[in-house]
């Protein structure tokens, strides 16, 4: 099947990667971004050993949900506040935390018999006007804020770049992003998760310290 061999080949070139710019091996999980996809698509990767998928429609979402045990869903689009308690009562992890707001209804919502919430806080690495995200000087003041949430655990921090930028540019962000998570880890916050790189830049996110990429298009076809 093909969606199993461009599966295997996205792995495959992780392993390359971590090992082209001295990454400890297996330090990078791929995340198969799903959204737009078919249920048969998704059945297919799971088949082929990925459980972990990113939407980013809620009812997209929980429409595929249904036909799936043990997979593990993280919701990475932006979030509406009318939509937060669908997220907070389906979903194992949130990738686009960027709000005081957000992440209290999160936590408000998130039902009493499931885990806690994993969530990571978008930094938006270009100051784009029209993306989501908090600056990275709004960082650590949204961190105290969830870290006082009881239903969520705070796991690290996601980036999504420009995606016409030269890739140097997006070395750039994504170093800026880097030495912030490593500057909150030193700070003893028990962080684990960066969440940085796509189809088009993963190469460059691995090597400036992604511990997660966001695969979509080279594992799925063109949605």
């Amino acid at each position: 099947m093909q969606i199993e061999k461009d599966l295997n080949r996205i792995k495959n070139l992780i392993t390359l990667y971590e090992k082209k710019y001295g990454r400890e091996p297996g330090s990078v999980c791929l995340l198969a971004v799903s959204k737009k996809q078919s249920i048969e698509k998704i059945k297919q990767a799971a088949s082929a050993g990925q459980f972990s998928f990113g939407e980013s429609y809620v009812q997209e979402a929980l429409l595929k949900m249904v036909h799936f045990d043990n997979l593990k869903w993280h919701f990475i689009g932006p979030i509406q506040s009318n939509k937060t308690r669908k997220i907070a009562e389906h979903f194992d992890w949130v990738q686009s935390v960027d709000s005081t707001k957000i992440a209290r209804r999160l936590n408000d919502q998130r039902p009493d018999h499931l885990p806690k919430l994993n969530i990571c806080i978008q930094v938006n690495i270009d100051n784009e006007i029209t993306k989501s995200g908090i600056s990275l000087s709004e960082v650590e003041s949204l961190i105290s804020y969830c870290q006082d949430l009881p239903k969520l655990t705070l796991r690290g921090l996601m980036a999504i770049p420009k995606p016409e930028q030269h890739i140097d540019a997006k070395r750039r962000g994504f170093h800026q992003l880097s030495l912030k998570f490593q500057a909150l880890k030193n700070k003893g916050l028990p962080l684990d998760t960066l969440s940085m790189g796509m189809s088009y830049d993963f190469e460059a996110a691995i090597a400036e310290g992604s511990t997660m990429v966001r695969i979509g298009t080279a594992i799925f076809g063109d949605r």
